[in-house]
C-alpha cells in the first residue's frame, strides 16, 4: 500500500511539475504574467509535496535518503527546486525558475524511471557521518554548479537580444549583465569549496572503510576534473582574464562536464553506489 501511494504521488509531482513548466514557457513567449502566477503556485505544491515525501522517506526507512542513484536524484531535484524558489523570492530574475526547473523537471523524470536500488547490507554498515556529510555537500555543490549554468545561459540570452536590438518584454525582466555574470560567479564561489571539501571526506571515508580502493577510478578522477574546470573558471573571471560573453560560454560548457560526471562516468566507477 505504501509503494502504490507514493507511486501516485510521484505521478501527480511530474504532472505538475510538468504543467508549471508550460505554465512558465507561455510567460516567456507571450509575458502572461497570470500563467507566471499558476505557474508558480504548481511549483509551490511540488516542492511541499516532495517535502512530504522526504520526510516520509526518512520516517520509512530511518535514514539520510542519499545512499543510491536513486535517493541522490530526489534530493538533488529537491534542493535546485529549494533554491530556485528563494532565488526568485529574494531576487526577483524573471525566467531563472523556468530555466532552472527544466533542469530539476529532467531528474526527476529520471529519478522516476530509475531502476529501484537498495542499499546493500555492507552499505547500511558502512555508512557513517562522514559518509553522508560527502554526499551531500557534493550534490549541493552540484545544483549550485546547475544555477550557475542557468544565470549563464540568462546572460548569454540577454547578450543575444542586446546585440540585436530586440527592445522585447523578455529584455526587461531580466537582470542587467553585469548582475547576471556576478549571480554565476557566486554560485561558483560557493560551490568549489563545497565540493572540495565534500571531495576531502569522501577520501577520508573510503581510506578508511575501502583500503583496497583503486585511487584512479573513474569517478574519482571525474570528481576532480569538475572541481578543476571550475577552480580554473572561477579563478578566471575573477581576475577578469575571462569575462563577459566568454566566461558565460566557458562556464556553460563546463556544466556538461558535470553532466557527464554525474550520469556516465558514474557507471564506470568500481565502489560508487552513483556518487
Amino acid at each position: 500500500m505504501y509503494a502504490v501511494w507514493m507511486a501516485r504521488l510521484h505521478e501527480g509531482m511530474i504532472l505538475l511539475y510538468a504543467a508549471s513548466i508550460l505554465l512558465y514557457f507561455l510567460d516567456f513567449l507571450h509575458q502572461n504574467r497570470k500563467a507566471n502566477h499558476i505557474a508558480f503556485r504548481f511549483l509551490s505544491i511540488v516542492w511541499a509535496l516532495q517535502t512530504v515525501f522526504l520526510w516520509l522517506y526518512v520516517a520509512h526507512t530511518g535514514r539520510f535518503p542519499v545512499l543510491t542513484l536513486s535517493e541522490g536524484l530526489y534530493f538533488y531535484a529537491w534542493v535546485l527546486l529549494s533554491l530556485s524558489l528563494a532565488l526568485n523570492r529574494l531576487l526577483r530574475i524573471d525566467f531563472t525558475v523556468f530555466f532552472t526547473n527544466v533542469i530539476g523537471f529532467f531528474v526527476m523524470t529520471v529519478h522516476a524511471f530509475a531502476p529501484e536500488q537498495v542499499a546493500s547490507g555492507t552499505g547500511e554498515r558502512m555508512v557513517s557521518e562522514l559518509l553522508l556529510m560527502h554526499i551531500t555537500m557534493a550534490i549541493i555543490s552540484y545544483v549550485l554548479f546547475s544555477l550557475s549554468f542557468v544565470f549563464s545561459v540568462l546572460y548569454l540570452l540577454q547578450y543575444k537580444w542586446l546585440k540585436e536590438k530586440k527592445w522585447g518584454h523578455r529584455l526587461w525582466r531580466l537582470q542587467d549583465l553585469p548582475k547576471l555574470e556576478k549571480l554565476a560567479k557566486m554560485m561558483n564561489a560557493i560551490a568549489v569549496p563545497m565540493l572540495l571539501l565534500g571531495l576531502i571526506l569522501g577520501l577520508q571515508w573510503a581510506y578508511l572503510k575501502l583500503p583496497g580502493i583503486h585511487w584512479f577510478d573513474p569517478k574519482i578522477v571525474g570528481s576532480f576534473a569538475v572541481l578543476i574546470v571550475y577552480s580554473i573558471l572561477l579563478y578566471a573571471g575573477e581576475s577578469r582574464r575571462i569575462f563577459g560573453k566568454k566566461l558565460a560560454y566557458w562556464n556553460t560548457a563546463a556544466f556538461l562536464i558535470v553532466l557527464i560526471n554525474f550520469f556516465l562516468i558514474t557507471g564506470l566507477s568500481d565502489f560508487h553506489l552513483y556518487f
